[in-house]
């Protein structure tokens, strides 16, 4: 076993070098990280590396967030991290670094090319070439959480039309800029017909902005199977958080491999770049690491930066090492020449820099890459009435009989309200629920405003808690129903 020591980050001096903030991270974070640093300073990359406290060390202090207090300046005003993986402590109490920092700075789009490199790394889809183009912000990672009855948890699922809008356009202008040809939307609307369904209106919208690329959209589970099963298929792909998160994962996975996989986190004023994969820690030290997903990652920030031509050179020269079978530990197989470790691996790169790979396709464009910018243009705001009430319960008396809560609840109503209906878990219970309905202890009780001569406000939704609270139920939760623009902003009750 042989203990690597990385060499701290030097210095690449070039005229207008560009100030990159540099997280080495942890486990082999270190050691991918010297290894990148080498190959871009043999490259001719024109970055000035500055150090910023990120990680478990920062954990361990106290921080929470795993981010030092003085590095948000360094984020501001170099505007590009490049973050090695990060270990986050076991227990509760601390924030996901990569989380924290794309929301805190706006990262609002997570882009992640997954590319066949066949013969040379095994793979069952040698024509694969896509891009995935994932949310950032908002979804169900909000990280919103309640338990609001003994039995049940909730998560809020968090859809902005803005942040729909900006990671949509940009996956069109990405794919213009790059000479793809196709986007595709991912989503689940045919369930989630508000949160989901305003995803795909926007794309639907926006789509029609760009006539010269091809649009379409699918359903994220036979998206996801397809994209196991055929992802030559795919060209751009577009979707939520959470969506983005697991397609990203299959499509480097099915590529070949993981460790391969880069990353960029885009946004309006700063962005960060890492390999896809975690910390490793149980192959720190030990000079097995592959850097290629972090150098991948430094690539797609050298592109970012105006350096593209500096980034097409260090990818061409990694694909020739992978064809000459230098291969690190994890990408073994029956093309491999000769197992090497992290840092022969890199001095590989930089032997090979000037080169052009014999066999996969060379790498080219990149200099010529035009800067994305996405701009979202203000809306006018709808016009919202209050008409009703969701008001949850938690309730588990009469053996869970809805119709016995139902019956309470009419009394409760008073003059102007309507109990509309009860579900449970999003299945109507009530009226006409069927017996065989399996109900937790947490109702969902709909009560619309009927009375035509004045309208509901906020006054007469506390005058019903007040009389549902009476009756010794416990309400956990309210949601009020909206229309907007005379449409309604809430779905209608799950039936049979």
């Amino acid at each position: 076993m042989t203990n690597v020591t990385p060499s701290p980050t030097q210095p690449i001096t070039a005229p207008s070098a560009v100030p990159v903030a540099i997280a080495h991270g942890d486990g082999i974070g270190p050691e991918i990280m010297a290894a990148t640093l080498r190959i871009l300073t043999a490259a001719g990359a024109r970055i000035a590396p500055q150090e910023v406290a990120v990680g478990q060390q920062v954990y361990l202090g106290g921080v929470s967030s795993g981010v030092a207090p003085d590095a948000w300046d360094t984020l501001r005003r170099t505007g590009v991290l490049l973050k090695g993986p990060i270990t986050t402590p076991q227990g509760g109490g601390y924030k996901s670094v990569n989380v924290t920092l794309r929301k805190a700075l706006g990262l609002y789009a997570n882009v992640r090319p997954a590319r066949a490199y066949a013969p040379f790394v095994a793979t069952h889809h040698p024509a694969m070439d896509l891009v995935i183009v994932r949310e950032n912000e908002e979804d169900l990672y909000a990280g919103i959480e309640h338990r609001q009855t003994d039995e049940v948890y909730q998560c809020l699922k968090l859809v902005t039309r803005d942040g729909c809008e900006r990671v949509v356009r940009y996956a069109f202008e990405y794919a213009r800029a790059h000479g793809r040809r196709k986007v595709t939307a991912m989503t689940k609307d045919n369930i989630m017909k508000l949160t989901d369904g305003l995803f795909h209106r926007v794309f639907d919208e926006v789509a029609a902005e760009y006539p010269d690329l091809q649009a379409d959209h699918m359903i994220v589970d036979i998206g996801a199977a397809r994209l196991g099963a055929r992802p030559e298929t795919f060209d751009v792909i577009v979707t939520l958080n959470l969506y983005g998160d697991i397609l990203s994962d299959i499509a480097s996975e099915v590529s070949g491999s993981v460790g391969l996989g880069g990353s960029a986190n885009i946004g309006a004023s700063v962005a960060m770049f890492e390999a896809v994969h975690g910390s490793a820690p149980d192959l720190a030290g030990q000079d097995k690491a592959n850097p290629s997903g972090l150098l991948n990652a430094a690539a797609l920030m050298l592109t970012h930066i105006g350096q593209g031509k500096v980034a097409q050179r260090i990818q061409n020269a990694w694909l020739c090492a992978l064809e000459d079978g230098l291969h690190t530990a994890d990408v073994v197989g029956p093309q491999t020449v000769q197992q090497v470790g992290t840092q022969a691996f890199a001095e590989a790169v930089i032997e090979r820099l000037g080169r052009l790979p014999q066999h996969l396709p060379a790498v080219s464009g990149l200099g010529n890459a035009p800067a994305i910018s996405v701009q979202v243009e203000s809306r006018p705001r709808a016009v919202k009435q209050l008409v009703g009430t969701d008001v949850f319960l938690e309730w588990w008396a009469a053996d869970r009989n809805p119709d016995v809560l139902g019956q309470q609840l009419q009394g409760a109503a008073g003059e102007g309200w309507r109990l509309d209906m009860i579900s449970n878990r999003g299945v109507k219970v009530w009226p006409q629920g069927l017996p065989e309905t399996t109900c937790a202890d947490h109702w969902r009780c709909r009560f619309l405003w009927q009375d035509p001569a004045q309208p509901v406000g906020h006054a007469h939704v506390l005058a019903l808690l007040a009389r549902v609270s009476e009756l010794g139920l416990d309400f956990v939760k309210t949601e009020h129903l909206y229309t907007f623009d005379g449409q309604a902003g809430y779905t209608a009750g799950q039936g049979q």
